[in-house]
C-alpha cells in the first residue's frame, strides 16, 4: 500500500515537472528574436530574445551609432570582429547557428576586407543560440 503511494507521488511529480518543461520551452521560443547592428569604427548595438523581429531590429538599431547595418538572429549567434590596428577601417560580422561558428566567421571577414589585427568587438545569441 505504501509503495503505491510513493509510485503515484512520484508520477504526479514527473508529469508536473514535464508540464512545466513545455511551458518553459514554449515562452522561450516565443521570445527567440534577435538583432546586431554593426557600424564603423566599433559601432555596435544588440538585442535578443525579443517577442519580434522587428523590436530586436529597432533596439539593436538605437543602440549602435552612425551608419549601421542590422541583421536578424533567430536561434542564432552573431558576432563582430573589427581591426585593433585601425578600428575605424577593416571590420566583419556573421550571423551563425553556433557561437564557435560566428565568432570564426566574424574574424575571417575582418580579416578578407583587409584587417591586420582582428579581434571580437561585440557577440550576442538569442534564446536558443
Amino acid at each position: 500500500m505504501a509503495s503505491n503511494v510513493v509510485a503515484r507521488r512520484c508520477a504526479m511529480f514527473f508529469f508536473a515537472l514535464s508540464v512545466c518543461a513545455a511551458g518553459a520551452r514554449h515562452i522561450t521560443e516565443a521570445n527567440a528574436a534577435g538583432a546586431f547592428a554593426v557600424g564603423k569604427c566599433g559601432a555596435y548595438g544588440q538585442a535578443y530574445d525579443y517577442g519580434a523581429e522587428h523590436e530586436a531590429r529597432a533596439a539593436a538599431q538605437k543602440q549602435c551609432r552612425g551608419e549601421c547595418t542590422t541583421v536578424t538572429m533567430k536561434h542564432a549567434c552573431a558576432a563582430m570582429s573589427v581591426d585593433m590596428a585601425n578600428p575605424c577601417g577593416a571590420y566583419g560580422y556573421a550571423v551563425k547557428p553556433k557561437i564557435s561558428a560566428s565568432l570564426n566567421a566574424a574574424t575571417r571577414e575582418c580579416y578578407k576586407y583587409g584587417g591586420k589585427e582582428c579581434v571580437i568587438r561585440a557577440w550576442a545569441c538569442d534564446a536558443k543560440g
